[in-house]
């Protein structure tokens, strides 16, 4: 005679293990980032990496609507841990290779203050967030629009006490405008310009994967002046991404301490991810950015990352933000 406890046990355990009854459903709860523990910023020395928002988008030169992109990103990204919680972890069907997101040590600190009128004091804000998660762990900053990534390109640096840092910019658009007579000096447009001229880097320490639109018809007679690596769109279609990027890597790590990734969204071909502020046709596919990711995350040399300029409102299928969370979660499954 079977015991009743012993039964109906059984069948709990069958349920959990096949409807995912024990793990918290990925539209359910506090959305963190892949619903990592929430944690003081203060307190992250101990994981492997530590999300940090800026919902800011107050230095767009066209569409708004960058500020919701941490809680897009977060939300979408609820999928890929609850499918991970559930099975007891993944085949990555791409790779081949086992991941189980339980087992990446992640906590998300929520958003730095913003101040949606000072973009000044917003950058100060971010900046010395930035730093201190950068003193203790690995940073990974949902944005807003790209300026945020200069001052969070400082804290960084600042918070991990480097002298030289490399960038690998995968982007529409060069962002190395000085100053704009409509815009000023602290825009969207402005942030290669004021990385490549800050006390930690230089535009020889500067790539650029993805480029392409329109640029000042005297671009490219910049670019070799100053040193800068550009790396179009076309130039990918020519040699193929893999070996694009292995150059892009090289340019930025040489003779520097470590290297910082920013991925404007808006790299990405329209067609796939239209939730952007400044889309371009003719940019990379979901498969071509997803192989950036990967192998930038097998990349020793790259200690921060940062994915901007997510605008979930123009994508009403949600698929912007999705991949946007797929991509950050196959850098992480790479590196960690």
């Amino acid at each position: 005679m079977t015991d009743d406890s012993t039964e109906r046990s059984d069948a709990q355990a069958f349920c959990e293990a096949t409807t995912g009854t024990n793990v918290e459903l990925p539209y359910a709860g506090i959305k963190t980032f892949m619903k990592a523990a929430s944690r003081d910023i203060e307190d992250v020395s101990g994981v492997d990496a530590a999300v940090l928002g800026a919902p800011f988008d107050g230095t767009v030169s066209n569409r708004p609507g960058a500020r919701y992109g941490p809680h897009g990103i977060r939300v979408a990204s609820s999928w890929l841990a609850y499918l991970s919680g559930y099975k007891g972890g993944l085949t990555n069907m791409y790779t081949g290779e086992q991941v189980d997101y339980s087992s990446l040590s992640l906590a998300d600190c929520g958003d730095v203050p913003v101040f949606p009128t000072d973009a000044t004091k917003t950058a100060d804000s971010i900046e010395a967030h930035v730093a201190t998660l950068a003193e203790q762990t690995f940073p990974v900053f949902l944005g807003g629009d790209h300026h945020c990534t200069y001052p969070a390109f400082r804290g960084f640096a600042r918070g991990a006490d480097l002298d030289s840092v490399g960038l690998v910019q995968i982007d529409a658009h060069t962002d190395t405008t000085a100053r704009s007579d409509l815009f000023g000096e602290e825009y969207h447009g402005s942030v290669t310009h004021h990385i490549a001229n800050s006390e930690f880097s230089s535009y020889e320490h500067v790539s650029q994967v993805g480029i392409r639109g329109y640029e000042a018809p005297d671009f490219f007679d910049f670019a070799e002046d100053v040193g800068l690596s550009v790396f179009s769109t076309a130039d990918i279609h020519e040699r193929g991404i893999r070996p694009i990027l292995d150059d892009a890597i090289d340019a930025a790590a040489a003779e520097t301490d470590a290297v910082y990734v920013t991925f404007d969204i808006d790299s990405v071909d329209p067609s796939v991810a239209p939730g952007t502020g400044t889309p371009e046709p003719g940019g990379l596919s979901a498969h071509q950015a997803l192989t950036v990711m990967q192998r930038l995350g097998d990349v020793d040399a790259v200690r921060a990352i940062d994915l901007m300029e997510v605008a979930p409102h123009y994508d009403p299928a949600d698929n912007t933000q999705q991949l946007a969370a797929y991509l950050l979660a196959a850098f992480l499954e790479r590196r960690f």
